[in-house]
């Protein structure tokens, strides 16, 4: 994952511990103070809550803890690999500029493919000037790479 990505993982770990996990604790403590809980359809919601809650914690830390985190400012590479803002022009003169990053952060409104999308993998390798043939839900489609940069 990139540095970036890391940032948004721990930005989210952070606000799960500090705020999610007090509110559905409060939450718990509330609805027991209703009553039977055999038959507290409060209960039962806050307790799911909490066992999503502490799942995305959990997974959250073991991304962080198990990942290889990239500077892509640092990287320098005639081909393009993880990290690589590369830009791009169909067969219908249309131009586009994407960023290969990691799964957890990718984000197609912000130009972000993840390294295991389709188009990153036929990315992977590739020198700028360099055509290639992509089948995308739209069909076939050929695509040429402008150039490629790492920031």
């Amino acid at each position: 994952m990139t540095l970036h990505g890391k940032a948004q993982l721990e930005k989210e770990l952070k606000h799960l511990i500090e705020v999610k996990r007090p509110e559905v604790i409060r939450a718990i403590e509330e609805a027991r103070g209703h009553g039977d809980l055999s038959e507290n359809a409060d209960y039962d919601a806050a307790k799911e809550q909490q066992a999503l809650t502490e799942a995305r914690i959990a997974e959250i830390s073991d991304k962080i803890a198990n990942a290889e985190v990239v500077d892509p400012s640092k990287l320098k590479s005639d081909k393009i690999i993880f990290g690589a803002h590369v830009s791009l022009e169909d067969d219908n003169g249309n131009k586009s500029t994407y960023q290969i990053v990691g799964e957890d952060e990718s984000d197609i409104s912000q130009k972000k493919i993840s390294i295991n999308s389709p188009l990153a993998r036929n990315l992977i390798g590739k020198r700028k000037d360099e055509s290639f043939e992509f089948r995308s839900p739209k069909g076939e489609q050929f695509y040429t790479i402008l150039d490629f940069h790492f920031k």
